[in-house]
């Protein structure tokens, strides 16, 4: 047997097998293609540096995946219109973060609420005051996450600014799998390795708040803005990561399983 067939099979069982347990889990009403369709795939060749990165093998893993979140997950528009392109915009924020895990799934998460502009702590996009692009909610939102529809896209549209208000928040839900959100996103990384991972939060920060450091100075605010700040930067701009924060990449690369420098253009 080949190694060309050994890895087709290996590939075509993996696709089986998550399309197997998508199809048992359908619930979001929309009525997701049985066959991804090829604007579906342009699209994200244009607008999703991730997947353009990804083998043809783990392209189709990808497309799969993207199938049975938008199977799953709601996603519904306040007084805006939701188009396929937001709707792969959405998934694809989902999804890579979590794209080495494919039994992982959102188990906090049953609905996306994108919303026409920026809003409130109290979901109002009509406010002057109105500041925030992205957010997982809570209280009676505790089930959703919410978006600025007009941030989200602006997050793919610019590749090279190390900011993506999508992959951000679905940073928080991965980190919030093990119950609570607070930068340690423990059912991944090993007890071991918190200390080392919250001295290592307290020396950057300290770089952020001295005007040392290119990460984002929003990730100074705690240790779950920490790690969704620098997973945005991880994600968006690996080699410049690893190049200018190599002890944080190793970490990262270790939480989210995947070795993403030496595979950018």
């Amino acid at each position: 047997m080949t190694t060309f067939t050994i890895l087709f099979a290996i590939v075509l069982i993996a696709l089986i097998a998550r399309f197997f347990y998508n199809s048992k889990v359908k619930k979001s009403g929309y009525k997701v293609p049985e066959i991804f369709p090829e604007d579906w795939r342009f699209f994200l060749k244009q607008e999703v540096q991730f997947y353009v990165n990804l083998s043809p093998e783990d392209k189709l893993l990808f497309e799969s995946d993207i199938q049975g979140f938008l199977g799953r997950i709601r996603i519904t528009g306040i007084q805006t219109s939701v188009e396929d392109e937001d709707r792969l915009l959405v998934a694809s924020s989902a999804i890579i973060p979590i794209f080495r895990f494919p039994e992982w799934k959102y188990k906090t998460l049953s609905e996306v609420l994108l919303y026409p502009d920026l809003f409130t702590e109290e979901y109002d996009f009509n406010s002057k005051d109105r500041t925030i692009s992205g957010m997982v909610g809570n209280g009676v939102m505790n089930h959703v996450v919410l978006f600025s529809k007009p941030a989200l896209r602006m997050g793919f549209d610019v590749k090279n600014d190390k900011h993506n208000v999508g992959i951000h928040e679905f940073v928080h839900l991965f980190d919030k799998q093990d119950g609570s959100v607070d930068g340690i996103p423990s059912v991944i990384m090993q007890h071991q390795a918190v200390l080392p991972w919250l001295d290592l939060i307290s020396k950057k920060t300290a770089e952020i708040m001295e005007g040392k450091s290119d990460i984002n100075i929003y990730g100074a605010t705690n240790h779950q803005e920490f790690l969704a700040v620098t997973s945005e930067y991880f994600f968006e701009r690996p080699k410049l990561f690893k190049e200018k924060h190599p002890e944080l990449y190793e970490i990262l690369s270790s939480v989210f399983q995947n070795d993403l420098a030496g595979k950018v253009d």
